[in-house]
């Protein structure tokens, strides 16, 4: 009987809707870590470069490979003549080099191959999203998540670019399903939103995955969406509002706070974090880049 009781009971869990409309979540996690400023970026090619270079490694050592591979070659189309041991060389500061060189090569390779000598991929903005997602996406190591920087941070389209912390957090608050992989995931988060929120929403969920809604050991406590999470962690939201009681001499602040929340609760505390750090890693490298 009791494996029954836990079996009934994980599948209860797993079938929680979520409590947060998205846009509800966007607005809350915008004001506890925004405003999130769409900066610019590199040019659509330049764009991709970094991205194959950003994959399974940290901010900084990305930068790195990037600034180091242009102050060596000068240009992408000096990087696709040079050979493979040229560009790991360029790129071993930034991790998996022996990987990233040669798939650097081939997709350079590919699309001057594919666009008549050029490395110029403006025109993709013309086209319809879905073409244009596909067209990245038959590029050698291109998946949904490389495609969708690509076309929403370069080239100011609505695509959706989901990494590891916006999957976390989506599944823990129940937006998409337990059943629903990262790949998939693309699919449904862009069709649950209007155009104009999937800039709003991918730089305020990978911000809290980074800060609050880690992995391992997430800050139930100071999550401003806890209310409506089915994944929390209630004795960490109830500690958390234990420690920010405030005074009985207080009353005023007793009676304000948290009164702004779309259902007028929330158990956890709310931090607003003005130095937090927005999803875009290589603003300086735009400036050294771009004239």
């Amino acid at each position: 009987m009791p494996p029954k009781t836990a079996a009934k009971t994980r599948q209860s869990r797993r079938s929680k809707k979520p409590g947060v409309a998205i846009s509800d979540a966007i607005r809350l996690l915008t004001e506890a870590y925004g405003p999130f400023e769409n900066e610019p970026r590199l040019d659509p090619a330049h764009e991709l470069v970094f991205t194959i270079l950003s994959q399974h490694t940290s901010d900084r050592n990305s930068e790195r490979a990037f600034r180091n591979l242009m102050h060596t070659f000068g240009t992408l189309e000096a990087v696709a003549e040079a050979e493979v041991a040229e560009i790991e060389e360029a790129i071993s500061g930034g991790g998996l080099a022996r990987v990233k060189a040669p798939r650097i090569k081939d997709v350079l390779g590919m699309i001057l191959e594919l666009n008549q000598g050029s490395l110029d991929l403006h025109f993709l903005a013309e086209m319809p999203m879905d073409e244009a997602r596909k067209w990245l996406r038959q590029l050698p190591g291109i998946g949904p998540k490389s495609a969708g920087i690509i076309l929403s941070f370069s080239l100011g389209m609505p695509a959706m670019a989901v990494d590891t912390h916006i999957f976390r957090v989506s599944q823990r608050l129940g937006i998409i399903g337990p059943k629903v992989n990262a790949d998939k995931a693309h699919e449904v988060l862009e069709a649950a939103m209007p155009p104009e929120d999937v800039y709003p929403f991918h730089a305020a969920f990978i911000t809290h995955g980074r800060q609050v809604c880690k992995a391992q050991r997430p800050r139930c406590g100071d999550c401003v969406v806890s209310y409506g999470c089915p994944s929390r962690d209630e004795e960490a939201i109830r500690q958390a509002a234990v420690s920010a009681e405030p005074a009985e001499t207080d009353p005023v602040s007793r009676e304000t706070a948290d009164n702004d929340r779309p259902d007028g609760q929330a158990p956890g505390r709310r931090r607003r974090r003005k130095d937090a750090p927005t999803p875009v890693p290589h603003t300086q490298v735009v400036k050294e880049i771009q004239p």
